[in-house]
């Protein structure tokens, strides 16, 4: 900077010579001689920010921080991301890559009953589910998931070597007795495991309603994709698996984070139990 070149060289030289030849105005230059001496303004909203950052392994960009933050009092996105940069924290960025189960015409194809209306007056009404595959050097490990699109709250997962009717009845079962009574519309893609009698065969028993995408269009599922590409720059891009029981692990405290810690701006703040919890009791 100009200003600390002249304040170096002002012992030997005539200010206003140094002035004159850095271009610097005598103003511009005592002003940046008292910032000097002041302290760091905002040395507290760093701290505060820095120990965001680290209780959320680093998952949290600038605006969920500042929803964060403003639990504590007024601060400015704009100033939370100015003092991450300047404190270099980083979170992950998404990689738009996914597993894709579809198989062709294999069975029966359900209607678009949910029309993307991503949106669900209460607890157990509108469910969503996909698969998705992470690949690590000993080999690969799929994950099946049912998301309530109330509070954005994972119900139910099963993780698997193989994308197998195992993997995606036996996640649907478990959210059919997490939520005992629930006849939910439940929405997927249209992938084998989808197609296949048994997924019509255990809705139907459970009084639930099936619901599909329409051929090749991933927006119909947005949500359920939306989070596994939330899972993957958080948790699963940024670190190295030696094999699928680490993986495995890591994909549990994850969705236990997911649920009753991470906040969303969507749930006002709030992570999906946090929501749940408040507007039942409201």
């Amino acid at each position: 900077m100009k200003a600390v070149a002249v304040a170096a060289c002002k012992a030997d030289h005539r200010l206003d010579d140094l002035l004159g030849f850095a271009g610097l105005a005598r103003s511009t230059f005592f002003y940046h001689q008292a910032r000097q001496h002041r302290g760091d303004r905002h040395a507290d909203r760093a701290a505060m920010i820095r120990d965001v950052f680290v209780a959320a392994k680093g998952r949290y960009g600038h605006r969920r921080i500042h929803t964060q933050l403003r639990r504590s009092g007024p601060i400015a996105k704009k100033t939370v991301l100015a003092l991450m940069r300047r404190e270099r924290l980083v979170c992950p960025v998404r990689r738009r890559k996914r597993y894709s189960s579809y198989g062709g015409d294999v069975g029966r194809i359900a209607g678009n009953l949910l029309e993307r209306d991503f949106s669900a007056a209460g607890p157990d009404l509108k469910w969503v589910t996909d698969v998705t595959e992470f690949r690590i050097g000993t080999g690969k490990l799929y994950l099946s998931a049912v998301l309530d699109l109330f509070d954005r709250r994972i119900i139910a997962y099963r993780t698997g070597t193989s994308p197998n009717l195992e993997l995606t009845n036996g996640s649907l079962r478990d959210a059919l007795t997490a939520a005992p009574g629930a006849t939910p519309l439940v929405h997927s893609d249209q992938g084998v495991h989808y197609q296949h009698r048994s997924w019509p065969s255990i809705l139907a028993a459970a009084g639930a309603t099936q619901s599909m995408s329409r051929k090749g269009n991933c927006h119909d599922n947005a949500i359920i994709e939306t989070f596994f590409g939330h899972l993957k720059a958080e948790m699963f891009h940024p670190r190295r698996f030696t094999d699928t029981s680490e993986l495995g692990t890591a994909i549990t405290d994850y969705m236990t984070w997911w649920n009753t810690d991470r906040i969303q701006e969507r749930l006002e703040g709030m992570s999906p139990e946090q929501y749940r919890t408040h507007a039942l009791t409201a």
